[in-house]
């Protein structure tokens, strides 16, 4: 899928600027790991987008288990379940780490439930990946680690 263009990019960073401002305003009542949390995801969507992603959910949930996919979206003709690490710095051990076994196998079953929501002839023939993108926040820059594919369904 093709990048956004000029004016594309420049509404994404508006619509993005004006909700950091309100992220601002809300974040200040809740703890700062949840806060950089929700910034990091924030931050990804729009990056997504910039790159040509078609966002479809944010940190959906379903009533049949717990747990959550940070984003799903149409990369192409790819659907894909993403998650979001975020890490105030650079450390030694990489955000994307932080996705484990457990991780990965709540991310799958969620898939599946999600995946049931469409019509039976095309559940089984949408492309899925499960992709993982790590957001490092800096002063005034914002560094994304990509891992499209990062694990598959085993």
């Amino acid at each position: 899928m093709a990048q956004a263009g000029k004016f594309e990019r420049l509404w994404i960073d508006t619509q993005e600027w004006a909700l950091e401002r309100l992220d601002g305003i809300r974040s200040r009542a809740m703890a700062s790991h949840l806060a950089t949390g929700l910034r990091g995801e924030r931050a990804a969507l729009f990056e997504l987008r910039r790159r040509g992603y078609v966002v479809v959910a944010q940190r959906w949930t379903s009533a049949k288990m717990r747990g959550d996919v940070d984003l799903i979206a149409w990369d192409g003709d790819w659907l894909c379940f993403v998650e979001v690490k975020t890490r105030s710095a650079r450390g030694i051990t990489p955000a994307e780490t932080a996705v484990d076994d457990d991780k990965r196998r709540m991310l799958r079953s969620l898939a599946r439930i999600y995946l049931r929501t469409f019509p039976k002839a095309e559940f089984r023939t949408i492309p899925v990946r499960f992709d993982v993108v790590s957001v490092y926040p800096g002063e005034g820059v914002t560094e994304f680690d990509f891992f499209p594919g990062a694990f598959g369904w085993r």
